[in-house]
């Protein structure tokens, strides 16, 4: 059982692929179900340890072990950490999809994070603004981006949002072995 981030990360390099909490979506174990630490207790304020551990380390994995350890989501929307030499190997080249695949909401995010970095509430608030969709057709897109390895999450444990960037920027080796940039 997990009880601390080295723990935590010996886990998602062991399993390969670990959802942040448990679903019945998938067959792979969550994060959540292999930390050993306690419960909010009642009484207690805040989220309890076992709470606040499992939503630290899965900002601070990927930002610590940025070698070892992938932050993404995959099909159903799901958040998961992943070892980095699976995500290579096996789940970049099946879950890429290009950009132009993708619905126009999806395309107009796209382009917008290429052009800069962005944190979800300043990106949200401002595409739905310009684009007139609605917050669900936002939300959609946007998982669908990181889905399709298009976008991911920036690497800052400093960060107190989530910040977005192509994937090509953090990942260049990757998008450039599996990426042909003229399709």
């Amino acid at each position: 059982m997990v009880k601390t981030i080295a723990q935590a990360h010996r886990l998602v390099r062991k399993v390969k692929v670990c959802t942040i909490f448990p679903s019945e979506k998938v067959e792979h174990t969550s994060l959540w179900e292999n930390v050993d630490l306690p419960d909010k207790q009642e009484g207690e304020t805040g989220w309890g340890r076992k709470m606040s551990a499992v939503w630290t380390w899965k900002n601070r994995l990927p930002a610590e072990y940025p070698n070892d350890i992938f932050y993404g989501k995959i099909k159903g929307g799901l958040a998961v950490l992943m070892d980095m030499d699976y995500m290579v190997d096996t789940h970049f080249p099946q879950a890429y999809k290009h950009v132009r695949s993708l619905n126009r909401l999806a395309q107009y995010i796209s382009d917008k994070i290429s052009a800069e970095p962005w944190d979800t509430t300043a990106l949200r608030r401002t595409v739905m603004q310009e684009f007139s969709c609605t917050k669900s057709q936002f939300d959609t897109a946007l998982k669908n981006l990181q889905i399709t390895m298009n976008i991911v999450r920036l690497n800052d444990p400093q960060s107190e949002q989530d910040t977005w960037v192509p994937f090509r920027e953090l990942y260049l080796d990757v998008w450039q072995r599996y990426v042909d940039d003229d399709e």
